[in-house]
Formats: C-alpha cells, structure tokens, sequence
C-alpha cells in the first residue's frame, strides 16, 4: 500500500532534510518531484496541483526557511497537508439512526461490492454485535444474488430469500421489511453494477434510494481504478450523494493515488480499505496513520491493534517461559511465524514499522520474503509429531518423504533445521535470563550478522498481555500524537515514536517471530 509514492517523497524529503538551509528555489525544486511522484501514483492532476501549490505557499514563508532546521518544517508542512487531503480524521460507518439502519453499496461492475457487503456484515455482526441482513439487488449479473447467499452461508449471516423476477427497487421494499420483522439492526443492499456510468445505472440508483432511504450510501471503488477514480466519484456523487467510499485491492497498488484523489474531490471520507481476499481483511481507514505510512512514519497503532486482535497472550506467555527454560522446538519456530502471519506476514509488518523502508529492500535481498515462512511452514507441517518435537532423529529418508509431502527440497529442509539449531543453541545458552532479554539478544546477534542491525530489540511490539483497555488507549494516542511531533517525522532526529521504549511482542521479547536465524541469500 502506498510503497512506490512512499519510496519517492522519502527520497524527496530526505534531499530537503540533509540540508541545513533552504531558498524558495530548493523548496519549489522539491515541489516539482513531490508533483511528479503524485501524478506518477495515478492522483488526479486538479488534485496534485492544489496539494503543491498549498505546501509551497506555507513552505516559502519566512518563519520557515529562516529556521533552525528549515528541511524538517517542510516535511512537517507535507505531513499535515497529506492528512487534510485525506480527511483529517477517521470516520467509520455509521449506525446511529433507528433500526434497521439501511446501508446501500453502490459502484461499478467488478469493483467488490458483494465481496465487501459480505466483509462489512461480518465486522458489524463481530465487532459491534449487530444483526445483519443482506440482500442483493442485482438482477442482471449471473449468480449474483447466489454469490451474496454463499457469503452469508460462509459468515453466518442472514441474507434475504431469493425471488425470482423481482425488480431492484421491490427487493430493496423487502429487505427493509423482512429486516423489521426480523429484528436486524443493519440491512445492506447489495446493488447492480455495470462496466461504465450510464444512465440507466443511475436511474436505477436513485430509485432504490427513494425506496429504501438508505442511512449510508458507500461508494466501493478499486484502489486500481487510477485516474478514471475523480470521475466515478464525482459522477455518482452528484447523481446518488454518496455519504463514504470503500477502496477495495489497497493491498494490490503499490500507488494509491485513487484514495488520495477521491476523498479530496468528493470530500466524502474514505471509511473503510479491503487489504485482502480474507473475509476478515478489511480496516478502518486512518488519515493521519496513513499519512505517517506514506511519509515512512510506519503505523505503529495500527500494528499494536493487529496484535491485540491476533495473538493469544495466554499462548505467547506460555512460549516465553518455555524460551526462557533454553526449550525451542518446531513446534514453537511454527507458532511464531503463524503469529506473524496473522499480522500480514512480514511485509504486512514491515510496512508498519517506523523508518523501516530501507530495511525492507535488505530483508528482501535476503531472500526473507513471506514466501520463504510459507515453505517453512509447509516442511514443519509435513513432519509427524516427533520430529517437530525432536528434529535430531531427522536422516535422510525422513527428509525425502517431508521434501516429497511439503513440494520442497531437501536443502529447503536443511536450510530449516540450521536455523532452528542456531536458534536452540542460543536458547540454551541464555536459558537463565529472562524471554524478553534473551529474545532481543538473540535477534539483536543473528540479525546484524545478515546486515540487518537494529531488528533485535527496539523494533517489536508493545507487551499487550500486561496492558488494560485504557493503557492501549493511551497508547494509541500517544502513538497519533506523535505523527506530528519531533521524532516521528523522518529526518527529525529519532526517527521514532516517543515514549514507546522498547517495545515488545507479548512473550517474543521485542522481535519479528520466526526472523532469527533464516539463512543468507546465496
């Protein structure tokens, strides 16, 4: 999400940085990379040019260029000017209105509307603890209607009862009906989309609308959608008056730039982003963390909420104390790495972390892509019970019957083992300190001799299993607030989030799960 635009103003910022003072010519050269690297990420050319000529304006001040530290005010000044772009705060769906509380999906054909209805039922119904009903109305598309049914079939959802013949408008009277009756909170109309605005599309729009008088209108659009992006938005805002837009495949474009052109030309917030194929792949969508992800910041609450939501502090405990005992088998190597998956694999968790850019090209010229702990996985899941608990009785059949279960090799399966007997030494070793300390030792060792110094310790995760739901609120703001404040913003000294010392992951001791030890690329 956002990698390449991340990577270019990270290069343009970073020129204005390592200088110690700046002219209104430095400040408007920047301004040209930072206006190509915008339309380079597909953002609307109206867009782009208003974004520029507003950071220009506050850049060339004197306040500015006469200060201290000239570079580090102009990042700040294109940090907050991304935030306003993008909407300054997060707004999710919303509920407050009588129920059932009618949200209507809108958009074109293809773009993943009956995929994130079924995605947005399940958050509501999860998280919130509401009762959803479901209904498409979209007639035209073959098995349409099927596939919202099969949706509500896999997430234990209710959909209403197909019938035949029916027009848009007449399902859309029934859902609402058949959702009073059954005592639903929330009813989403799942609408017909086609392969381009026409007027039969928008006719049919604000029927359904009349009809049903949806409390939410959402817009899902493909984050794929490039310029073509201002122009759906605009046109069905005009025609419809949408109230938010959903951005599906963000997880698919290393640009971004229709989430940056549609809320600055509809002025409608972005409220959600599909990040996956996953029915539990969708997230609220954060101005301010987005724009500190752009900006290289990373997104430190948001990897905080993702291991809330995703590891078993009981579970992680229990390994700790195992760890600090020197007993690590593969068994446990597994455990670790599924954890990571959870959070969205190491690239997932790396795109989070602040100033963490440069690190993700040495990880990957490592050949420690996500691809290489799926293999791992695979072995490690080929192996009978006392191998993973005991991997010393491993020989040579052993190996070729994992290699022909797991679709690996046996150099694959040596590759494994090497680096879970470096890690179980080093368990042993230190098996009188601490999980935490010897966890970032450990990293801290291993890591810098692939080149990647500074993985061991500081760069983990707060220990969630020892805070309250006020401690992680607290957090939480203190990792927003720190968005904007010296050592958050790249170039500003630190480069990290105050206040957060040396956080870790519940019971890893401060580490990536399953990174110490992954052998050199050769």
């Amino acid at each position: 999400m956002f990698e390449n635009l991340q990577d270019r103003l990270g290069s343009i910022l970073n020129g204005l940085t390592g200088r110690g003072a700046l002219s209104e010519a430095d400040v408007s050269a920047a301004m040209r990379e930072v206006r190509r690297a915008l339309l380079e990420a597909d953002v609307a050319l109206e867009v782009v040019k208003g974004f520029t000529d507003r950071v220009r304006e506050k850049a060339v001040g004197a306040a500015v260029l006469k200060s201290i530290k000239p570079g580090q005010m102009v990042v700040k000044i294109v940090h907050d000017e991304l935030v306003e772009m993008l909407g300054t705060e997060g707004v999710g769906v919303d509920l407050m209105a009588a129920a059932p509380v009618v949200i209507m999906m809108v958009g074109l054909q293809g773009s993943g509307k009956t995929t994130t209805s079924g995605k947005i039922a399940k958050r509501l119904t999860d998280r919130e603890k509401k009762k959803v009903l479901m209904a498409s109305l979209d007639t035209r598309r073959p098995a349409a209607q099927e596939q919202l049914r099969q949706l509500g079939v896999q997430t234990g959802i209710d959909t209403l009862p197909i019938i035949a013949g029916q027009s848009p408008t007449d399902i859309a009277s029934r859902a609402v009906q058949a959702a009073k009756l059954g005592g639903h909170d929330v009813v989403i109309l799942d609408t017909a989309g086609r392969t381009h605005i026409d007027e039969p599309l928008m006719i049919e729009m604000a029927e359904i609308k009349a009809r049903s008088k949806p409390h939410e209108i959402l817009l899902v659009a493909d984050a794929l959608t490039g310029q073509d992006a201002v122009n759906l938005a605009r046109n069905f805002d005009e025609r419809v008056g949408i109230t938010g837009l959903v951005l599906t495949r963000m997880d698919g474009d290393g640009r971004g730039g229709a989430a940056l052109s549609m809320r600055a030309v509809t002025g409608k917030p972005i409220k959600l982003i599909g990040i996956g194929e996953k029915m539990s792949e969708l997230d609220e969508f954060h101005p301010r963390r987005i724009a500190d992800r752009i900006l290289g910041m990373g997104d430190i609450v948001s990897l905080v909420e993702k291991a809330a939501e995703n590891i078993d502090a009981e579970k992680a405990r229990a390994m700790a104390e195992k760890m600090a005992k020197g007993k690590f088998d593969l068994n446990d190597l597994a455990e670790q790495i599924k954890q990571m998956q959870a959070m969205g694999g190491m690239g997932g968790i790396m795109g989070m972390m602040p100033g963490m850019s440069g690190m993700k090209d040495k990880i990957s010229a490592a050949g420690l892509d996500d691809k290489v702990f799926k293999r791992q996985l695979a072995i490690i899941s080929s192996m009978t019970k006392a191998e993973r608990a005991n991997p010393d009785i491993l020989k040579h059949s052993r190996k070729k019957r994992i290699a022909s279960g797991s679709g690996t090799d046996a150099s694959d399966i040596n590759k494994l083992l090497k680096m879970h007997r470096q890690m179980a030494d080093m368990m042993k070793a230190m098996g009188g300190k601490k999980g935490g300390g010897m966890m970032k030792q450990m990293m801290g060792g291993l890591a810098s001799k692939m080149g990647l110094g500074g993985l061991g310790g500081g760069m983990g995760m707060p220990d969630l299993s020892s805070m309250d739901p006020k401690q992680l609120e607290a957090l939480a703001k203190q990792a927003e607030a720190a968005g904007i404040k010296p050592g958050g913003l790249p170039g500003l000294g630190g480069g990290g989030l105050p206040g957060l010392g040396a956080p870790k992951l519940p019971g890893l001791g401060g580490g990536f799960p399953g990174l110490p030890g992954l052998p050199k690329k050769k």
